[in-house]
């Protein structure tokens, strides 16, 4: 029946107010906007929205994600702008701070701008999935504890009675998770016991969180393979007993690795006879090169040489030419997040002098005369009667004379200024002292990861155009912002190398001279009366990883940092969580300490 003139009309109308009310799908991808696609299984997507950065042509608050720019038959979908000479967008899809699935994730715009995303899975999608056909289990997640060297903790939640369990390991990974369970070449699987005793006393007051887990058990004929095991992909994978897939998950390491290897030696450079000897702590690796340079620069090392292991515990003993020459170790170590043996090039966690920038560690010796003002060792503290006479002052270093006139231009913002005596900050300073302060408490200036130690590449504001503005005026912070990627202000609070002072406070950033400015920093305000404090920041780092300023996570990954329930590190410090609970972490803390206590005579 042919409709009449105003069903046609009605029908019409309809039509363009939905068309208003629903967005649709983008018809077709601008080139300068990235769309990310998000699925959930229950259809409630509320309050999701999304953080961008990196590639991301707008800046994204936390408290303020970007918020949906439509719904189609996959679920919502964000339409970011992104930079002309954007590579990669970062992005977090989060209602509040519940991120779904959890790490921040990324688009490799060099291959495509669209994306899709589904709830819980880590999966970066360039093409559109089908939600319903997922995979059961997840390897990039590590759900899985190895606690001991015979015992697995496994979260069995709603699982039959006759689960199987099953540790399976590649020794150069390339694990791959089907629909019909974990296939891949080179993978040996071995069949775990649940005893239900459940998870031994000690393991649970060292883990509390793993109260509830089953307690897997390996077979004693395995246990002698275990130290070849901890450098491979591992997985736990559960079937039912047909055969059906139950769970699939990666294993986190800590427990283990602090019973098989916890180390109470020396580790970094240390000089014996009279040459350095070289340590690291990596059990997980399967090999360890130390690429040896004759300078900080120079493209090729002028040796590689292997490094023999023992017990977890890479050496290699040196020569004493080897003195200011600069390394790095070589790393071949099985990296969960990539699924894959990594060759790491990193400098050493240890490391007592570096390159500007952090690009190489320097092999230097703490007891050099040259490396130490004239009457260092002798250096007498100022008096204290007791703790409760302490006053402290708080400084940022390079806010204490960035801007001072009267300190030499090569001192300013740097530890020389406090060698300046008749500088006015000095002056100010030692007035203070004179009227009962005890203490100077420095802001971070340990090796500090977000300051380009490069200082011809330093831009700042100008002083005399902040200064021009009225107070009310909203542009100061507008020229900020101009300079604040090239601005050498920063706080500190970003942890890159904890025994080395930071370059850019030095007039050298390149080396050792560092080292030397520091003590001659110290010795300084102990000649006039003050003790010096050193904020230390020993609860997270700059990055984790394979990041280029990851450390500690490209070395042995997985150990140095607090993983979530899912193997994820854990941010609620406001970066990178360290695990100072772990044996070795708390050890590179302690001897960190040390180094600041008795090498730079730091007093609190």
């Amino acid at each position: 029946m042919q409709a009449t003139r105003p069903t046609v009309r009605l029908l019409i109308a309809l039509t363009l107010v939905l068309s208003f009310l629903l967005p649709a799908a983008p018809a077709a991808l601008a080139q300068d906007t990235a769309t990310i696609h998000y699925f959930r299984p229950d259809g409630e997507y509320d309050g999701w929205g999304l953080h961008a950065w990196d590639g991301a042509a707008v800046t994204v608050e936390w408290g303020a994600p970007l918020e949906p720019a439509g719904q189609n038959d996959f679920g919502v979908y964000w339409e970011v702008p992104i930079k002309p000479d954007a590579e990669r967008l970062g992005f977090i899809v989060h209602k509040g701070d519940e991120k779904d699935p959890g790490p921040d994730m990324f688009l490799d715009l060099t291959q495509g701008t669209e994306a899709w995303v589904i709830s819980g899975d880590l999966l970066v999608y360039t093409e559109q999935p089908d939600p319903n056909a997922r995979l059961v289990g997840d390897l990039n997640k590590l759900r899985a504890h190895w606690v001991t060297r015979d015992t697995l903790a496994y979260p069995a939640d709603e699982l039959p009675e006759d689960a199987i369990f099953e540790l399976l390991d590649a020794s150069s990974g390339g694990m791959q998770l089907t629909l019909e369970g974990i296939l891949g070449s080179g993978i040996t699987r071995t069949a775990l016991t649940i005893d239900d005793a459940g998870l031994p006393e000690d393991v649970l007051a060292k883990f509390p969180h793993l109260a509830g887990y089953v307690a897997l058990t390996l077979p004693e004929e395995k246990l002698n393979s275990v130290p070849a095991l901890l450098k491979s992909q591992l997985a736990v994978q559960v079937t039912d007993a047909g055969g059906a897939m139950l769970d699939a998950t990666g294993v986190q390491l800590p427990g283990v690795l602090d019973e098989l290897y916890t180390y109470d030696g020396p580790l970094g450079v240390a000089w014996e006879e009279g040459a350095p000897v070289l340590r690291l702590w990596a059990p997980t690796a399967k090999r360890v090169r130390l690429l040896l340079f004759d300078d900080s620069t120079g493209a090729e090392p002028s040796e590689a040489l292997a490094m023999k292991n023992e017990n977890g515990v890479w050496t290699l003993a040196g020569a004493p030419e080897w003195k200011d020459k600069y390394y790095l170790y070589e790393v071949n170590v099985m990296v969960p997040a990539t699924g894959a043996v990594e060759k790491n090039l990193v400098t050493d966690p240890y490391a007592l002098s570096l390159a500007m920038n952090s690009t190489r560690s320097q092999i230097v010796d703490l007891a050099d005369a040259a490396l130490k003002p004239e009457g260092w060792d002798d250096l007498t503290k100022p008096e204290l009667a007791a703790p409760e006479d302490i006053t402290v002052w708080e400084l940022h270093l390079r806010d204490f004379s960035a801007l001072d006139e009267s300190v030499p231009a090569e001192h300013r913002g740097g530890y020389l200024a406090f060698t300046d005596a008749e500088s006015a900050g000095m002056r100010h300073l030692q007035a203070l002292a004179d009227a009962g302060l005890t203490h100077l408490h420095l802001l971070p200036t340990f090796d500090i990861a977000t300051i380009d130690e490069d200082k011809a590449m330093w831009e700042t504001p100008d002083p005399a155009a902040l200064a021009a503005l009225p107070p009310d005026s909203e542009e100061q912070q507008a020229l900020i912002a101009e300079t604040k990627e090239t601005d050498p202000f920063n706080w500190g609070y970003d942890p890159f190398h904890y025994f080395v002072p930071e370059g850019s406070y030095a007039t050298d950033p390149d080396g050792a001279a560092r080292i030397l400015e520091y003590r001659q920093m110290v010795q300084a305000l102990n000649a006039m009366g003050l003790r010096v404090v050193a904020d230390v920041v020993f609860n997270h780092t700059n990055a984790s990883g394979q990041s280029e300023k990851s450390v500690l996570d490209r070395i042995v990954p997985g150990y140095y940092h607090r993983l979530s329930a899912d193997g994820f590190v854990e941010t609620s410090t406001c970066c990178q969580n360290t695990a100072t609970e772990h044996a070795m972490m708390r050890k590179l803390m302690l001897d960190a300490l040390k180094v600041w206590a008795t090498e730079y005579k730091i007093d609190a």
